[in-house]
């Protein structure tokens, strides 16, 4: 009867996390509308409702059996695909599955909320205009094949979990795998137009909605508790409460370290910045949440946060077009979360700091190697251009892409 009962709650627990993770769409797209213009509205939208309705058919179709293929016992770890489609195994009810801590359903439902997030982090870096085509099937490859093989090496039982690399809940795993896609999207596609005079000077172009990007903020944090809570993978009441505690020490010293900072650099106080460093510092803790102590959060944390305002500079200066962030938030400090692991807490070394390195590096190839591959082949579907036309994207891709408009009755600056 007690085991039923731990079994009921460590099932509740994992689903409430699913919620949690599901609910950070809302959060993405909050946060996307409010830091870009107005005009692009119903495009971002359009896009984080893509993100998650075809994430989740692509990995009931093949991206769990995929991700999860079942290596054998001295198998490369490389690649293996189970099969098509979703089927419970025959103890996936039971406490004979995963230890008891979930079942098999609740187990593909809290991994496919997962993986829709690579995808939308490409979203956020590529708005206001890359075609919506082009941006539909660089997702569906991306999630249907590139992230259930990045995860499927560590949390399927890889190679990268044989050599002992670490990534808890997905630094490496889900926020750089989207960072990289980030980073050469925006690399191809180029800067949106006034984003940089003829001297290469960067112009800022405000956001439409700020309250709306904080909001986005606040329940992207609330998020990260199914986020990082969900993955100890059990309702464990000591290893769930640690994390829960390192996740929020981690972003709250990410968001007054990049607040600090980016004060002393530019001697005003960026609520942009300061909403970044929050995020930062989310991502930084998420490789090695559930081994750090409180101070350890706390300095992983106000790193991220000081990372955001240098990486965010470090993009302008490369002349590169990044609306919301994503790069420094989600890549580079997606690094330092995994590099953190070998630095700081239970798992601290030289060999761990090593061995996360080459995982880093090992990913990072892979997913530049395969974001190039598939924007060229998207490049040529979509009519030799992956963006859109320029009088396309000075009207707005509401109108261009949608024929709609996301405000019809109120009007701002379009700009």
């Amino acid at each position: 009867m007690e085991s039923t009962a731990i079994f009921t709650a460590n099932n509740l627990w994992m689903m409430i996390c699913t919620a949690l993770v599901f609910f950070m769409h809302l959060g993405f797209s909050f946060l996307e509308i409010g830091l870009t213009r107005q005009k692009n509205t119903i495009n971002i939208l359009f896009k984080n409702f893509f993100v998650i309705t075809v994430g989740l058919l692509l990995y009931a179709l093949g991206g769990f059996n995929l991700m999860y293929p079942g290596f054998e016992e001295g198998a490369m770890g490389i690649f293996k695909f189970a099969g098509w489609g979703i089927a419970a195994p025959e103890n996936g009810m039971t406490t004979a599955y995963a230890d008891g801590g979930y079942t098999w359903w609740t187990d593909f439902l809290f991994q496919g909320m997962f993986a829709a997030t690579a995808a939308t982090i490409v979203s956020g870096a590529v708005a206001e205009r890359m075609k919506l085509r082009s941006f539909m099937i660089f997702a569906i490859i991306y999630l249907g094949l590139v992230y259930p093989i990045v995860g499927s090496w560590k949390w399927g039982g890889g190679f990268l979990d044989s050599m002992g690399f670490y990534d808890f809940a997905g630094s490496t795993l889900v926020h750089s795998v989207g960072g990289w896609a980030a980073l050469i999207s925006i690399y191809l596609l180029g800067a949106r137009i006034g984003k940089f005079d003829s001297d290469g000077t960067s112009r800022a172009i405000p956001g439409h909605n700020l309250p709306l990007a904080a909001a986005g903020v606040l329940i992207l944090w609330l998020g990260w508790f199914g986020f990082n809570g969900g993955s100890v993978l059990s309702a464990d009441p000591a290893l769930t409460s640690l994390t829960l505690v390192t996740t929020c020490l981690a972003a709250a010293a990410g968001g007054i370290a990049s607040a600090i900072f980016s004060n002393i650099l530019y001697k005003n106080f960026d609520l942009t910045m300061f909403m970044n460093g929050v995020l930062g510092g989310l991502v930084g803790i998420t490789a090695g949440a559930d081994q750090m102590g409180p101070m350890d959060a706390i300095l992983i944390g106000a790193i991220a946060g000081v990372i955001i305002v240098l990486g965010v500079s470090l993009i302008d200066k490369l002349k590169l077009d990044d609306p919301v962030g994503a790069v420094a938030v989600h890549l580079i400090c997606g690094i330092w979360g995994t590099l953190a692991v070998g630095i700081f807490g239970a798992m601290a070394s030289l060999e761990q700091f090593l061995i996360q390195l080459a995982g880093v590096g090992i990913v990072g190839a892979f997913c530049v190697v395969c974001s190039f591959a598939i924007l060229y082949l998207v490049k040529l579907i979509s009519g030799g251009s992956i963006r859109v036309k320029k009088e396309e994207e000075l009207k707005g891709l509401d109108l261009a892409e949608h024929g709609m408009d996301a405000y019809p009755d109120f009007r701002l600056n379009q700009h």
